[in-house]
């Protein structure tokens, strides 16, 4: 799913503040990536890619780095020519039909992450703190747990919890 595409065209920007639709407009670029690498290599190559690029964006602080895209490429085995895509538009469409794939399963009021698992879309997991070995298993499993029962729509609590329970 586009978060940017949700943002400024689904929901027409609404109540976006300046700087937030700055950074909605230069989200397209690594998407827009990720659609041609997807043309060039097939859609197996998305999850190395996006981790890839994530790992860098969010686990060592560099979203304003330039480089990211091309090292992320590397990384993978893409051609680093593939990081031009980020300013041309011809893979948009590609990534509206993607997007709306996504979010015609799992409905227009909620936002991202979207997760289709075993064939039924959800959205989540929101967390603060990515988990890690075991905890991380415990989430994914609860997460299969939860798309695999019928009826099952939503959770949800409020984000200013810091004394949740811990089970690791």
């Amino acid at each position: 799913m586009s978060l940017a595409h949700l943002n400024l065209v689904q929901r027409k920007g609404e109540g976006l503040s300046e700087d937030y639709r700055g950074l909605m407009e230069k989200a397209w670029g690594p998407v827009r990536v990720c659609a041609a690498a997807a043309e060039h290599a097939g859609r197996s190559v998305l999850g190395p890619l996006y981790t890839a690029i994530g790992t860098r964006w969010h686990n060592h602080g560099r979203r304003d780095d330039p480089t990211v895209i091309t090292e992320a490429l590397k990384e993978v085995g893409l051609p680093d020519a593939l990081a031009a895509a980020a300013g041309r538009e011809e893979f948009d469409q590609l990534i509206k039909d993607s997007h709306d794939e996504a979010f015609n399963e799992v409905g227009l009021d909620v936002g991202t992450p979207v997760l289709r698992i075993g064939g039924t879309a959800l959205f989540g997991p929101v967390i603060r703190q990515a988990p890690r070995g075991e905890a991380a298993g415990w989430l994914w499993d609860g997460l299969v747990l939860v798309a695999g029962t019928e009826g099952f729509f939503e959770l949800k609590r409020s984000r200013d919890r810091s004394d949740r329970p811990r089970f690791d």
